[in-house]
């Protein structure tokens, strides 16, 4: 039985807003014509649906017969004051409440965005080509939002209340999505979206960007290729799962991964992959499992390489003696601002687990246990770059040494405030070609690949 077999008998509609006699008399008065409209053809629609159906029936016929029905909501209004393209525009807001995010799906079919934040109802902004602007783009309200919000974590199985007033989330399509909800948020939920849509970023794509140089892809394909250890640290939104992303290309097609992330926003391109999110506790408090725990487990599952979305507890401790104990190849990222702090910041989560080691012997786990950090960052023009490719040679004295194998010099800004610069190679013979050089990998190779010009 379809949807419009389902209806109930139309009821009269109420009147619209009191002394609003036009969608075009001034723009406060079509704010108000417009949301009193859609609020009232939103309710007899979703008064008229046998909700059950909509699950049962294909997208396809579910959107076919919604605006069946809205065509005869509208009808049923009488003469209303709109032109053709505002009732179609009204159409599809009614059905994307209905069927998707609402005031949200706008913004997700537009593949230029790259985030989402939302800031209460009515103060909606996205990120496009690294600028913030704010959007004109409102929620109904603050319920409205809530709704939104639980109608995406409750996808997932997770879910959001005033007992667990922050979560996170992710897409169908693999953004990553975080929501923090009264009490914890002052003046109303709040809403953030990273996008993770369409096809992921290849590391073509970041060539052609001007994110890395054709010879830095070369070094670090040909890295992961030999199964080098590798960090990859930087900022918020500096990119760090989208180089991950890229640098997965170079993993050979014979090789099991295992992937452990708190929300599953990888975008692997290998077939034999085995993939873990960690859980949240439930409503009486039981149940969760940390990412420490699915990295013991992964040890288990005879995995090749082991992927960790983001090291930030005491997971580091498990994922240091795995990359120690036959998995080479393995891959994380690190919140840090340089190499250096991104050391500091693991000798800082392996002492906060409570690990007995001593200093000295925790350096040289790590320094044992990796081998490239690469370092990212979100310049002021809103640009994601690799600013530094560096490599751990060993200890010297209590110290773990590095040496940097190419760089990002800044040198200015140009009017459009853009910031200009070089990429360098520092003249220094990384000691992994040893490594890649046994396994017959050709950075060269791979550089030109890439459209670098010569070795």
């Amino acid at each position: 039985m379809g949807l419009t077999e389902r209806l109930k008998t139309p009821e009269s509609p109420p009147p619209l807003t009191p002394g609003v006699t036009g969608p075009r008399q001034t723009n406060r008065h079509v704010t108000l014509f417009w949301e009193a409209l859609r609020t009232r053809l939103h309710q007899q629609l979703i008064s008229r649906l046998d909700l059950s159906s909509i699950e049962k029936l294909p997208p396809e016929q579910v959107t076919r017969q919604l605006h069946e029905i809205i065509a005869q909501l509208m009808a049923e209004a009488g003469d209303l004051p709109l032109n053709r393209s505002e009732r179609t525009t009204l159409a599809a807001e009614l059905i994307d409440e209905v069927t998707g995010l609402g005031p949200l799906e706008a913004l997700l079919r537009d593949t230029t965005i790259s985030d989402i934040l939302v800031n209460t109802a009515n103060h909606v902004y996205i990120e496009r080509d690294g600028r913030l602007e704010r959007t004109n783009i409102k929620f109904r309200d603050n319920a409205h939002l809530t709704e939104i919000i639980n109608r995406i974590v409750s996808r997932v199985g997770r879910r959001v209340d005033e007992s667990s007033p922050m979560v996170d989330a992710r897409l169908p399509d693999g953004s990553r999505v975080n929501a923090v909800i009264p009490p914890l948020a002052l003046d109303g939920p709040l809403l953030s979206i990273r996008r993770f849509g369409g096809r992921p970023l290849r590391s073509n794509d970041l060539v052609a960007a001007g994110s890395i140089t054709p010879h830095m892809i070369g070094l670090l394909g040909a890295c992961v290729a030999a199964k080098v250890n590798i960090l990859i640290s930087g900022g918020t939104g500096s990119g760090k799962t989208t180089l991950m992303n890229a640098l997965s290309a170079f993993i050979g097609e014979g090789e099991r991964i295992v992937t452990i992330e708190d929300a599953a926003e990888l975008q692997l391109q290998q077939e034999h992959i085995a993939r873990m999110e960690t859980r949240p506790p439930n409503v009486e408090g039981k149940g969760e499992v940390v990412a420490r725990d699915l990295v013991r487990n992964a040890l288990r599952m005879r995995p090749d390489r082991i992927i960790i979305g983001e090291v930030r507890g005491s997971e580091v401790v498990d994922m240091l003696q795995a990359m120690n104990t036959g998995h080479e190849g393995s891959m994380t990222t690190i919140h840090a601002n340089s190499p250096r702090d991104a050391l500091n910041r693991l000798e800082a989560m392996v002492s906060m687990s409570g690990a007995a080691l001593s200093e000295t012997l925790l350096r040289h786990t790590i320094a044992r246990s990796l081998e490239i950090i690469v370092q990212l960052t979100r310049g002021t023009d809103g640009k994601r770059r690799v600013t530094s490719i560096s490599e751990i040679t060993g200890m010297e004295g209590n110290v773990i040494t590095l040496q940097e194998i190419f760089r990002f010099a800044p040198q200015g800004t140009s009017p459009d405030g853009r910031i200009t610069g070089t990429y360098e190679a520092s003249g220094v013979r990384p000691a992994a070609l040893e490594k890649i050089a046994r396994i017959g990998v050709d950075p060269v190779a791979i550089a030109r690949a890439h459209g670098a010009a010569g070795g």
